[in-house]
């Protein structure tokens, strides 16, 4: 097979694995800019020039917010792409139109195209030839959502935001889910500074729709973002004690309401059909669901089956939030046994002191600690040591797939049930030996 075999999407892959992956490096000397993504848009011929685009940041959420707002339009039957990162089992989800993940060929001839300008901009000597890997399959997905004839795209933020490759496109509307200190050696130690950097995804003309509010640490500078450009900003009302999902719902939903206020409509049937929160019903929400975030799953277990729950989250404040929203879950009322793995830049003592907090208020925790091969992170040891000093009892599995029979096993013994967290790229590797119920 041909390197440049623009046909086959695993060969186009191997070319594009030999840029630079800050997914699986450490980030510290991460190089960040948008000089290299707009030189790569200009030799693909300004793909998203004509997107009308919603662009969606924040700590956590940010994915299943995407995936909401993605559902809610294909109800009123419009043309809708989305782009999400990470993928759990493949690339192709990173790049969905219809609300499916893009056919393989037509990912591969737009990945091919974006490679062959990054090494146009090197023999150029332009700013492109500096492209990540991120960069180029953001503009393989640009590229592909410019020629699919869509009426929105629904784009995600990769890293931050104000210097992410995906803002390099502009946005009739910016979301800001949430903001919690995450990839402090990039954005900052302050819930104030990594704000800053979420906030640079909203521009002139632009219509904000955040959780944030206006007294709010991170809150206020975001506020002051949106007053500097003349950008309203529009706020849900949640109430206390929302879930994770009521959350995002109403986020998604606000964002609905005020394209339909804007008139923004969809076709339906023939029928002109208003965009609003209403259409985020019951087969929307279904729709929406997506791997590794609050999965039910199960496993079989020495002695029969073992409910498992999948959930990417690594910051303590979303694993909080987690764990709440499983307390409802019938199925999972014994002692919790996590497999954890954790990126280095990730607050493990935190983390694994929301797991200690948990077991302590309920029927126990338990820690299996593991590692994610060719992934920069915390190794199992070492994160086996800092569960300990938190109080919890811990064991320290290198491989995963070992790591969740162990897991699986403990479970079994002491009647309780599997968490999987800490990363989805921990969830991906390990989804597949798990099955629905």
């Amino acid at each position: 097979m041909a390197a440049h075999d623009a046909s086959s999407l695993t060969g186009v892959l191997d070319r594009l694995d030999r840029l630079t992956d800050w997914e699986k490096r450490p980030r510290g000397g991460m190089r960040v800019g948008l000089d290299p993504m707009r030189d790569l848009l200009r030799r693909l011929g300004e793909p998203a020039a004509d997107l009308r685009v919603i662009h969606v940041g924040g700590t956590k959420g940010k994915g299943s917010v995407c995936a909401l707002i993605e559902a809610g339009l294909m109800r009123a039957g419009l043309r809708v792409g989305r782009y999400a990162s990470p993928h759990v089992e493949s690339v192709t989800e990173r790049v969905c139109l219809g609300g499916r993940p893009v056919e393989e060929p037509v990912l591969a001839r737009a990945l091919s195209r974006a490679l062959d300008a990054h090494e146009a901009a090197g023999r150029d000597a332009t700013a492109g030839r500096d492209a990540t890997w991120f960069d180029v399959l953001t503009a393989a997905a640009l590229l592909v959502f410019g020629e699919a004839g869509l009426d929105w795209a629904v784009v995600e933020v990769g890293l931050g935001g104000r210097l992410d490759s995906t803002n390099a496109v502009a946005s009739a509307v910016a979301v800001i889910t949430n903001v919690e200190l995450e990839h402090t050696e990039i954005l900052g130690n302050t819930r104030a500074a990594i704000a800053a950097e979420k906030a640079g995804i909203l521009k002139a003309g632009a219509t904000l729709v955040t959780t944030l509010g206006p007294r709010d640490e991170a809150g206020r500078v975001v506020a002051a973002r949106a007053a500097a450009l003349g950008c309203p900003v529009l706020r849900p009302a949640i109430p206390a004690g929302a879930s994770i999902a009521q959350e995002n719902a109403a986020l998604a939903g606000l964002v609905l309401d005020h394209l339909g206020r804007n008139g923004a409509t969809g076709t339906r049937a023939g029928r002109s059909i208003p965009l609003g929160g209403a259409l985020l019903d019951a087969a929307a929400l279904e729709a929406a669901r997506l791997p590794g975030r609050l999965e039910r799953r199960e496993i079989r277990g020495p002695a029969g089956l073992v409910p498992v729950a999948l959930d990417g989250a690594h910051v303590p404040f979303n694993l909080a939030a987690v764990l709440r929203d499983l307390a409802d879950d019938p199925a999972l009322a014994g002692p919790c046994i996590a497999v954890v793995a954790l990126a280095a830049d990730k607050d493990a003592a935190g983390f694994l002191a929301v797991l200690h907090r948990h077991g302590a208020q309920g029927p126990g925790a338990e820690v299996i600690c593991t590692e994610m091969p060719g992934r920069r992170g915390h190794g199992a040891a070492a994160l086996r040591g800092l569960a300990l000093a938190e109080g919890l009892a811990a064991e320290a599995v290198e491989a995963p797939d070992e790591a969740l029979a162990r897991a699986a096993e403990r479970a079994a013994r002491r009647g309780g049930w599997v968490l999987v967290t800490g990363s989805l790229h921990l969830v991906g590797a390990l989804r597949s030996a798990t099955r629905a119920p």
